[in-house]
């Protein structure tokens, strides 16, 4: 490893970075991933490899967005010697070479942390997504609907209809033959209705920077959000990206306030159109998602259009809480008919873990405090 930060370096650049990736290490890493454990704890003790990571913008610097800018490089063939550490399982030997990377191409590790996102989520929403966007095709007597995904990851919950899931109360949905395959617990007095989605005839994607799952740049930095010692995840991945390539969807590229009118315009006449939003409204101010609401409502042209959300409690403007409190811990399943004499958001469920466990509540009269299923 390279010298130790020396304690004269300036109070909160070099020593409070190295807290951060020491975090990391110890935290985050810790007994999930031995190679992700040992490279951040060399950059944490390298004056050299932190002033590297210094180069990029103060809110670019983060562990796994510049971990997953080495495992970009390593996966270009950029830094052999890092792919081979990585390949072999060697964390003393992926540590020496991630901060030989980091000091030999710093002008190319800063470009990628400044202009990516860690995308690390695949197609494990489609669990709460398909009985939401099913509702939405049922109460407005729909034979087929657009999805026009915003703020999404390439196109993953747009195959909503081309995955297997399973749910804990016995409840099977989607495609019975599909090489991904879900699973999802459900907790509470309900179980999830058995509509089963109709066809569905546009998949559009809408973000700042949507990634295509048919561009070689794109898809390698989609595999470098993969941790390299994660292989089931990495095996499953591989088959969310084969089944996404199967109807790669027409990508919309802005702000979503603004070009979410764009995607609806993509959904043939005759379909539901149904915008979909996953903890993707989070990131902007409380102004702009009304805003984003008024946009899509605006677009509808006449016609009903559906908002399946999934996000924290309090996010979505509109959606009922049941009275939880935001920060509880879980989010709410909304769904909002747009452009209906009888326009109205319901909150149809409560979710964690990202879709790994939800609680259907369309049709109850809950409105009590929320029950306990674990961390989101």
């Amino acid at each position: 490893m390279s010298d130790p930060v020396p304690s004269s370096a300036p109070r909160g650049t070099a020593p409070g970075l190295a807290e951060v990736y020491r975090r990391f290490s110890e935290a985050e890493a810790g007994d999930t991933s031995p190679l992700y454990r040992g490279v951040a704890a060399a950059i944490s003790e390298s004056a050299d490899a932190l002033a590297a990571v210094g180069t990029a913008p103060a809110r670019r610097r983060q562990p796994v967005l510049v971990l997953a800018a080495l495992h970009d490089l390593a996966l270009a063939g950029h830094a052999p010697a890092l792919a081979e550490a990585y390949a072999a399982g060697d964390a003393a030997g992926a540590a020496r070479a991630a901060v030989d990377t980091l000091l030999r191409e710093s002008d190319a590790v800063a470009p990628i942390a400044t202009r990516r996102t860690v995308r690390a989520d695949g197609a494990g929403r489609c669990t709460v997504l398909y009985p939401v966007i099913a509702e939405a095709a049922r109460r407005a007597g729909a034979d087929a609907v657009g999805l026009v995904d915003v703020g999404g990851v390439a196109g993953f919950n747009l195959v909503v209809d081309r995955v297997a899931i399973a749910y804990s109360d016995g409840r099977t949905l989607g495609d019975a033959s599909s090489p991904v395959r879900l699973t999802c617990r459900v907790v509470g007095d309900q179980g999830v209705p058995g509509t089963t989605l109709p066809d569905v005839v546009a998949r559009v994607e809408v973000g700042a920077d949507p990634l295509d799952v048919t561009d070689p740049d794109d898809v390698r930095w989609l595999r470098a959000c993969v941790w390299p010692d994660q292989h089931e995840r990495r095996e499953t991945f591989e088959e969310e990206l084969a089944l996404a390539r199967t109807v790669p969807p027409l990508l919309v590229r802005g702000d979503p306030v603004t070009t979410v009118a764009a995607g609806l315009a993509a959904v043939p006449a005759g379909a539901l159109p149904v915008v979909v939003t996953t903890w993707a409204l989070s990131a902007l101010t409380a102004e702009a998602r009304r805003r984003f609401l008024h946009e899509a409502r605006q677009a509808s042209a006449g016609r009903p259009v559906a908002w399946a959300s999934v996000e924290g409690v309090g996010v979505a403007p509109g959606v009922p809480t049941f009275g939880d409190r935001p920060a509880s811990g879980h989010s709410i399943i909304g769904l909002t008919m747009l452009a209906t004499p009888s326009e109205h958001a319901e909150a149809v469920g409560r979710c964690w873990s990202r879709g790994r466990v939800m609680a259907w509540l369309a049709g109850s009269d809950d409105s009590g405090p929320p029950v306990t299923a674990g961390a989101r």
